[in-house]
């Protein structure tokens, strides 16, 4: 059974050995993620070079892909960067962003996943519901989802089991299934989450630095989208109480992460582990 307290062990760890997390993501949410992995105890990089991203994602304790701002260049950048993390053994998150948008974006996502598969695929309702081959644009309005993430809860577990991939449905309620029947629901988390670019990205982002530190794919998972709902709802509440709006609250969020403490997360962290 996966307590509070196993998953802020892992923050610990994460906390402890700071891993390198390569990042070869969007141009929109660049700088929040790096800001983002740093205030939750990681070490960003940004690298997107063709000609370098082989020897960064050997030395990275794990890989984010963002399709986010899409050009060929960056897709062959991502492919290769998949293909020298999986020689090496090393955990990559996939962020399908608005696969549901776009034919190109949902033939990058397949193209990618035919050079090999990722470890963790996340996004929206609309975005897991396309990578699945259960939707194109239906459910979509750009990178946004107008499905719940409840909705492709199955689609989500049949994704995993066909991939082998641990798939996390973010939205009101996040899921995170793996092939092997597992299933975590989270209710922590806030609005004002979807209404700042880059914290779906960040997640993903956050992901990877769990997986970094966490050798079960699911739990690492779980873990970072804990972390990331209970700092979210917290910087929320804060800044209302203060009479902020969305720019204090992309500030409050990166202190929440920083200044999260063990019995804040435990107290307030609620996770079902449905069977």
């Amino acid at each position: 059974m996966l307590r509070a307290r196993d998953l802020w062990d892992d923050v610990l760890e994460l906390r402890a050995r700071c891993p390198l997390v390569h990042n070869v993501t969007n141009l929109v949410v660049m700088n929040f993620n790096a800001n983002l992995l740093l205030a939750a105890g990681a070490s960003p990089v940004m690298v997107h070079a063709a000609e370098e991203v082989q020897e960064m994602a050997r030395l990275a304790g794990a890989v984010v892909l963002n399709i986010g701002t899409l050009q060929p260049s960056w897709v062959e950048s991502m492919r290769l960067a998949l293909l020298a993390a999986r020689e090496r053994g090393t955990p990559v998150v996939l962020d399908p962003v608005g696969a549901g948008a776009t034919a190109y974006r949902r033939e990058v996502v397949r193209a990618l996943r035919a050079a090999a598969e990722p470890d963790v695929l996340r996004g929206n309702a609309a975005e897991i519901a396309a990578v699945a081959g259960a939707g194109d644009a239906a459910g979509a309005r750009g990178v946004d989802s107008m499905l719940g993430a409840d909705a492709v809860l199955h689609t989500a577990s049949r994704l995993s089991r066909d991939s082998g991939c641990v798939v996390c449905v973010s939205g009101e309620h996040d899921h995170v299934v793996d092939p092997r029947g597992r299933h975590a629901r989270l209710g922590n988390g806030d609005v004002w989450m979807t209404r700042v670019t880059g914290v779906g990205c960040g997640a993903s982002a956050l992901v990877a630095a769990f997986a970094a530190v966490q050798p079960d794919r699911w739990r690492a998972t779980v873990a970072a989208m804990a972390y990331l709902g209970v700092a979210g709802e917290i910087a929320a509440e804060r800044v209302r109480d203060a009479g902020g709006g969305l720019g204090s609250y992309q500030v409050a969020l990166l202190d929440a992460v920083h200044l999260l403490d063990a019995d804040t997360f435990t107290s307030r962290l609620r996770l079902e582990l449905p069977a």
